[in-house]
C-alpha cells in the first residue's frame, strides 16, 4: 500500500550547467496545459488508490515554484480531493530562492504545504554564477527568512561541495551561513559531473577546474565538524537534520516501500512493479489528453532483485537495515545470500553489524559506491 505521492514539475527558469534531471526551461506556454494534464492523472490514480492514506506528498522538479501560485494551489487541491491524506501528513515543496516572495510563501503555507526545501547550493555568489543558479546568496538568505516569517517551521536547504573554484574556506562559509538560519534539515551533495551536461563538457575542455581530492577531503572534514557543532544528525549519506525533522518522504524511498509518482518522467514503485511516465512534458500532456496512460516503461522486480535493492537503499541510512525485518519481508537471509562478499566487506571494515542491524561504517560511507557495487 503506497503512502507517498511524488509530483514532478519539470519546468525551470533556467537549466543549471550540472543538471541532468528531467527538467526544461523556456516552456512557460505549457504551464496551464501541463497543470490540467497533471490534475487529470492525479484524479485517475486516486481512483485506484482505494483506502490508501497518504502520509507524505512531495512536489519536486525541476522547480515547482516556477509554476504560477494558482496552478500549484489547484494541483494541491486535487491531491486532497483525490486521496485520503493523513492528519499531520508531511507535504513538501522544492523551491528556488529566486522564484519566491513573501506573498507566495505565505499562500503556499496556508494552502497546506508544511515543509519547504530551498535549492541554495552555495552562499558564495561567484560559485552560484559558475554553476548557473539564477539567485544570489542574499536572495537565498532572504527566501529562508521569508519562509520562517510565513509560518514554515520545517525548512530545509541543499548545499553542494566540490564545485569549480570552491575552497575549504568557502565551503566552511556556506555551512556557517546555512546554520545561522532557522533551518531544521540540510542536504549536502558532492558535485557529480553527468555525461552530456554543459558543465561536464566545460571541465573536459579545461575551461573550469574542480577542486583537488585533498580539498574535497578537507570539505568532508569540515562537514563532520560543523554538523556536529550545530546538533544536526546525519541520518542518510547526504542528509542531516535536527531531531524530529528527518524527511519522511525520502525515508520511504530509502526503505524501498511503495510510492506513487505523477507527472512527466515520474517513477512509481508499487507491489514489486516499477513504472515511468513519458519524460517530455508535451508528450506527457498529449497522452493524457488522448486518454492514454502516460506510462512508457514498466518492469516487474523478482524477489531477489527487490531484496538486493532494499539492502542497497537501506544502507544509505545511518540506521542501516534490520536483518530480521529483511528476512521476514523476503524470506532471504542476508548472511546466507551474500556469503563471502559480506564477510569480506565486514572484514575490511566497510560494513558493521550491531544489534541485528547492518550499517555502512564511517569508512564505508567514504567508499559507498564500491560497497553498493559489491552488493548489487
Amino acid at each position: 500500500m503506497a503512502s507517498a505521492l511524488y509530483i514532478h514539475i519539470p519546468f525551470c527558469p533556467a537549466k543549471c550547467g550540472y543538471c541532468s534531471f528531467n527538467s526544461y526551461s523556456g516552456l512557460a506556454d505549457l504551464y496551464r496545459r501541463y497543470t490540467k494534464a497533471l490534475c487529470c492523472e492525479i484524479t485517475e490514480v486516486g481512483r485506484g488508490a482505494g483506502e490508501e492514506r497518504l502520509q507524505t506528498i512531495f512536489f519536486g522538479g525541476g522547480t515547482p515554484t516556477a509554476l504560477p501560485l494558482e496552478m500549484m494551489q489547484q494541483i494541491l487541491a486535487v491531491c486532497f480531493s483525490s486521496f485520503s491524506v493523513a492528519a499531520g501528513a508531511e507535504i513538501s515543496m522544492e523551491a528556488n530562492p529566486g522564484t519566491v516572495d513573501g506573498d507566495m510563501l505565505a499562500r503556499l503555507r496556508t494552502s497546506g504545504i508544511n515543509r519547504i526545501s530551498f535549492g541554495v547550493q552555495s552562499f558564495v555568489d561567484k560559485e552560484l554564477k559558475i554553476i548557473g543558479r539564477i539567485h544570489t546568496a542574499d536572495e537565498a538568505i532572504g527566501a529562508v527568512q521569508l519562509a520562517g516569517e510565513s509560518g514554515f517551521k520545517n525548512i530545509s536547504i541543499d548545499l553542494m561541495y566540490g564545485l569549480p573554484g570552491q575552497s575549504g574556506k568557502s565551503w566552511q562559509f556556506s555551512l556557517e551561513k546555512g546554520f545561522s538560519l532557522a533551518i531544521r534539515h540540510l542536504s549536502l551533495y558532492q558535485l557529480t559531473l553527468e555525461e552530456g551536461t554543459p558543465m561536464a563538457d566545460r571541465v573536459a575542455r579545461g575551461e573550469i577546474l574542480l577542486p583537488a581530492e585533498d580539498i574535497v577531503s578537507e570539505m568532508d572534514g569540515l562537514t563532520v565538524q560543523h554538523t556536529a557543532t550545530a546538533a544536526f544528525e546525519r541520518y542518510e549519506i547526504s542528509n542531516y537534520s535536527l531531531q524530529g525533522s528527518q524527511c519522511r518522504h525520502n525515508r520511504i524511498y530509502w526503505k524501498n516501500e511503495d510510492y506513487i509518482g505523477v507527472g512527466a518522467g515520474a517513477v512509481s514503485g508499487r507491489q514489486g512493479r516499477r513504472m515511468r511516465n513519458a519524460d517530455n512534458p508535451a508528450d506527457y500532456c498529449s497522452l493524457m489528453e488522448k486518454g492514454i496512460s502516460p506510462v512508457i516503461w514498466e518492469e516487474k522486480l523478482d524477489r531477489e532483485a527487490s531484496f538486493r535493492e532494499t539492502v542497497i537503499m537501506g544502507l544509505r541510512m545511518t540506521a542501516g537495515i534490520s536483518l530480521r525485518s529483511l528476512e521476514k519481508r523476503y524470506g532471504i537471509s542476508v548472511e546466507e545470500y551474500y556469503g563471502d562478499i559480506l564477510k569480506s566487506l565486514l572484514g575490511d571494515g566497510l560494513l558493521s553489524c550491531r544489534a541485528g542491524r547492518l550499517h555502512l561504517s564511517t569508512r564505508g560511507r567514504m567508499f559507498a559506491n564500491r560497497v553498493m557495487a559489491e552488493l548489487v
